[in-house]
């Protein structure tokens, strides 16, 4: 990746950032108006009581999340947001749509992570940083630095719909971690487009939270292309243009 475009990538990430520190002190506030006015009806409510008596780095595993950045569980977002229901959407990169269904049901906590990031354009103009074509066969995106170290400044977990045989089918969409750490899901996912058995490792397997439903063709010409200079990114550019959810 060239100096220009990883800067580029540095400060997009540092102003998303800034808008979430934002949104957390924003929420901070709300809390402490609700806080001040609920203790103000309590301490009513006791005066008329008186009256009345909280991948892995090798080809084998898809990598993590940022594990550097302090997190905030403040900042994770809530399982409910998934409403416990199926969700369509749509993949925009510079390669070609594709189709997505996330499982809300069975990994309420990751579809309500992806959507969202989604919704606040977190992974608009990112790249899709690694590619793995042999072992296992992964497009990996979800990382703003495109390093495949960083995050949204938060990590969750534990894992959840993870397959009980390691078995990954063709158009799975699935949460990259830490090695070890099923509690380092941050914002990095990866998409499988061919079949593929992921060993689970001490901390279990990999949180699958959709499938793809359309476009697994243009994942497969991606990986058809091969890998870049570095051995690692995608020789074709896969920039995430967009990511719609319903």
């Amino acid at each position: 990746m060239a100096p220009s475009k990883r800067e580029y990538e540095r400060r997009r990430y540092e102003k998303w950032q800034q808008r979430q520190a934002a949104r957390e002190a924003r929420r901070r506030r709300q809390r402490a108006l609700i806080a001040a006015v609920v203790a103000g009806v309590l301490v009513v409510g006791v005066g008329v009581a008186a009256v009345l008596v909280t991948l892995g780095d090798s080809d084998e595993a898809p990598p993590a999340a940022d594990t550097t950045t302090p997190t905030s569980d403040a900042l994770v977002p809530d399982a409910a947001l998934a409403e416990g229901r199926a969700w369509t959407g749509t993949l925009r990169t510079s390669q070609g749509d594709i189709g997505l269904e996330l499982d809300g049901v069975n990994a309420p906590q990751a579809v309500a992570n992806f959507v969202t990031l989604a919704r606040d354009s977190y992974f608009d103009s990112t790249a899709c940083h690694r590619l793995v074509t042999s072992g296992i066969k992964v497009l990996q995106c979800g990382d703003p630095t495109g390093t495949g170290t960083g995050g949204p400044g938060y990590s969750w977990g534990p894992i959840e719909n993870a397959p009980a045989d390691d078995f990954y089918p063709a158009g799975t969409i699935a949460m990259a971690r830490v090695g070890g750490d099923g509690e380092s899901m941050g914002s990095q996912f990866f998409l499988v487009y061919e079949d593929s058995t992921i060993q689970s490792d001490a901390a279990g397997g990999y949180t699958v939270f959709g499938r793809i439903t359309s476009g697994l063709d243009v994942v497969q010409a991606i990986a058809d292309a091969g890998n870049g200079d570095d051995g690692v990114a995608p020789a074709l550019d896969v920039i995430i243009e967009g990511v719609e959810t319903q």
